[in-house]
């Protein structure tokens, strides 16, 4: 059996004077906390704190990075324990948590060479303490190793937590969800710890399934009379104050591209009207989407939610499964996607305004150096996002740090976030990130390009001051 050993210079340069400038920074930078400040972990986990069921499902099952990647050799969802929708048909769902956990083990070594796997064997080391690397051989090791200490105490969610150092999670929950769980957080002295960002896209989207009934509802909780223009807006604001109250400092929209319109009010109004009674065009719900960016920007002025928005994925690519399990089951795949144009509207009525704060994200690595950093290096509005998703991982970050630095800056960037359900990987995903930026600055100072006192300052300011300021988060109690 294979030993699993973290090396303790992993994804630091091989060469010895850059390393030892890199090992220099990363000390300064390791044991910071660890903000999260855009992510999707279950809010019930550290309400209700109670211990995770099994290794699968909290592993495996939810993590639609792991199982794209199985479903693309032929494996069935069902097979890894992912429950198809209501009403539809498939195989068997497979019920057995060992079953889905050796399933995966087979097939571990699917995972050489990507961020998956370095989340995965940071987790079972750190987190769990195993010595020897997971594979078909070690599966039932595996399993029972981690599912006698999930039933302990120190791994229930709030201790893990602490455990990490997490000084904040945001989750993010759409309009019509009430928040119970952020309440309770509230109630317990956790509610900033765990706050909520506002996700509108059911409601904003025309196209989202269930557009209509959607905002109707939302009507319904607000009392506001969302046939209307002006009280769909004024619903929307409700809700973004009703998330605030519960400790959210920024918005989310997920939209398929960057566009950004600005209509006249009579022409947003019968817009709205169409797209509402369902009779819009594919044309109607792209400016419509768009419309209301600019309409969250002007919202944003108001109550200071900071904005973020990462368009570019073709959502539910595949069809089939779609139909049979629904959203987020690892087919969203990147496109291509303007922002110089897309954006324009929504930057010349907003974007000079210091008040206002739009970070943007890509899934597009090609506008990096020919369209974000040139947008973000003027635009005082403006901030990018970081390398995100599909390019999470090491070439990414790296990618984005040579693409964006020249024109932007470090200072027009907002550190990292980890954007993830997968609750145990977060401090794996910050370490990788903290490990890269300690590297590309390592090889500034080897090249004379940078004093390294100034390198560990901006190290660590893109480990944790730079994701404070910019989500507007003041001083996360740790």
């Amino acid at each position: 059996m294979a030993r699993l050993e973290l090396h303790e210079d992993r994804l630091f340069p091989s060469d010895p004077a850059t390393r030892a400038i890199a090992r220099r920074l990363y000390a300064g930078v390791r044991g910071l906390p660890i903000i999260s400040p855009h992510g999707h972990t279950d809010p019930a986990w550290f309400a209700e704190n109670a211990p995770f069921p099994d290794p699968a499902a909290l592993l495996i099952t939810p993590d639609h990075y792991v199982f794209r990647m199985l479903y693309s050799q032929g494996i069935p969802l069902e097979a890894l324990g992912v429950p198809g929708l209501p009403g539809t048909e498939g195989a068997p769902v497979e019920t057995d948590p060992r079953k889905v956990w050796r399933l995966f083990a087979a097939h571990y070594h699917l995972f050489h060479g990507t961020p998956s796997r370095l989340w995965h064997d940071w987790v079972y080391s750190e987190v769990f303490g195993l010595t020897e690397t997971l594979s078909e051989a070690t599966a039932d090791l595996y399993y029972d190793a981690i599912a006698t200490q999930l039933r302990q105490d120190d791994f229930r969610p709030r201790a893990l937590f602490d455990r990490f150092n997490i000084a904040l999670i945001a989750t993010t929950e759409d309009p019509l969800d009430p928040l119970v769980h952020h309440a309770r957080l509230q109630r317990d002295g956790w509610g900033r710890k765990v706050i909520t960002t506002f996700r509108p896209d059911n409601v904003l989207d025309p196209e989202y399934e269930g557009f209509a009934a959607n905002v109707a509802q939302l009507g319904a909780i607000t009392g506001c009379d969302t046939t209307t223009y002006q009280g769909y807006l004024d619903a929307l604001i409700d809700r973004r104050a009703y998330f605030k109250r519960h400790g959210a400092t920024a918005t989310d929209h997920g939209h398929p591209t960057a566009t950004t319109a600005d209509l006249p009010r009579a022409e947003a109004e019968a817009l709205f009207a169409r797209v509402l009674a369902g009779q819009g065009s594919p044309q109607d719900a792209e400016i419509f989407r768009g419309q209301l960016l600019t309409e969250m920007a002007r919202m944003s002025l108001e109550d200071g939610l900071v904005m973020q928005l990462h368009p570019g994925s073709s959502r539910n690519h595949n069809a089939q499964v779609f139909a049979r399990f629904g959203r987020d089951k690892g087919a969203d795949i990147p496109m291509r996607t303007d922002y110089v144009t897309a954006l324009h509207p929504l930057l010349s009525r907003h974007g000079n305004d210091p008040r206002f704060s739009l970070i943007v994200f890509t899934l597009d690595e090609s506008t990096y150096a020919r369209e974000l950093a040139p947008l973000a290096g003027h635009y005082p509005a403006l901030k990018l996002g970081p390398a995100w998703w599909f390019h999470d991982s090491p070439e990414g970050m790296r990618r984005f740090r040579e693409n964006t630095t020249e024109t932007a800056g470090f200072y027009n960037t907002v550190g990292f976030n980890d954007d993830t359900r997968a609750f145990l990987s977060i401090p794996a995903r910050h370490d990788v990130a903290r490990r890269m930026d300690c590297a590309f600055l390592a090889r500034l100072v080897a090249e004379h390009r940078m004093l390294e006192d100034d390198a560990h300052q901006v190290a660590q300011d893109l480990a944790y001051n730079l994701v404070k300021a910019a989500y507007k988060l003041g001083e996360p109690r740790a």
